[in-house]
C-alpha cells in the first residue's frame, strides 16, 4: 500500500505560504511597496526617501534642496530607518487608505500632514511622533538644553508649545519658524528661512 501523498503536498503548500508571507511582510515595510502597491501619490515622497544624504537634491514637490540632510525622511533612511518605522499605521488607517486608492480617491499632490494628523489615529499626543523611548528619548527641556548656545534658543517656549513639525520637515527642506519674527534666528545649512518657506511652490 502506497504511503498518502497528501501530508506531504500540505506541508509544502504550507511552507511556501509561510515563506511567501515572511517575504511580503519584509517588502511591506520597505519604501518601494508604499509606490507600488496602495500609495501612487506616495512616489515623489517615496523618491525623496530614496536620496543620498548630504547632497543637492529635490523635495516632494519637485523644488530644488540644497542639501538632503534636510529633509528628515532621508536624514533617518541614511540611519537605517524605514517608512514604517515613523509611520505606525492603524488597521482603520489602512483600511480607509485601501478604499481611497481603489476609489481613486487620493488627490495629488497629498496636502501636507501636520503631527496631530500623524498621531490622531493612535491616540498619541503629537510631540510624541518623533519624542518617544525608540526615536529620540529627550523632553522638550532636553532639547532646550541642548540648543541652549544659539542665539534664539529655538526649544524654548518663547511663545508656547510650538509642534516640532513646525520646522523639522520630512520630505521637504526643514523651515526655520523662528526666522518669520527674528532676523538673528540661526538657520541651519540646507534649511529655509520663512519667507524662502513661504515663497515655496507646493502644488496645492
Amino acid at each position: 500500500m502506497k504511503p498518502r501523498k497528501w501530508p506531504i503536498v500540505v506541508g509544502t503548500v504550507a511552507l511556501v505560504l509561510v515563506v511567501a508571507g515572511m517575504g511580503f511582510w519584509v517588502w511591506h515595510e520597505q519604501p518601494s511597496f508604499c509606490g507600488a502597491i496602495c500609495h501612487t501619490p506616495m512616489d515623489p515622497y517615496v523618491e525623496t526617501y530614496d536620496q543620498p544624504v548630504g547632497q543637492a537634491g529635490v523635495d516632494k514637490w519637485g523644488n530644488e534642496v540644497a542639501d538632503t540632510s534636510s529633509m528628515l525622511a532621508v536624514a533617518h533612511q541614511a540611519d537605517g530607518q524605514t517608512c514604517l518605522d515613523c509611520h505606525v499605521p492603524t488597521l482603520g488607517e489602512q483600511l480607509t487608505e485601501g478604499v481611497a486608492w481603489a476609489t481613486g480617491g487620493y488627490g495629488g499632490p497629498l496636502q501636507e500632514a501636520t503631527l496631530e494628523d500623524l498621531t490622531a489615529a493612535r491616540g498619541l499626543e503629537p510631540d510624541t511622533f518623533c519624542l518617544n523611548e525608540s526615536c529620540h528619548n529627550l523632553t522638550r527641556d532636553d532639547l532646550a538644553n541642548a540648543t541652549a548656545d544659539m542665539v534664539r534658543n529655538p526649544h524654548l517656549a518663547y511663545h508656547g508649545d510650538i509642534s516640532c513639525g513646525s520646522c523639522h520637515k520630512a520630505h521637504r527642506a526643514s523651515v526655520n519658524y523662528c526666522s518669520q519674527c527674528h532676523a538673528d534666528a540661526e538657520t541651519p545649512q540646507g534649511w529655509l528661512t520663512a519667507d524662502e518657506d513661504a515663497a515655496l511652490p507646493t502644488g496645492e
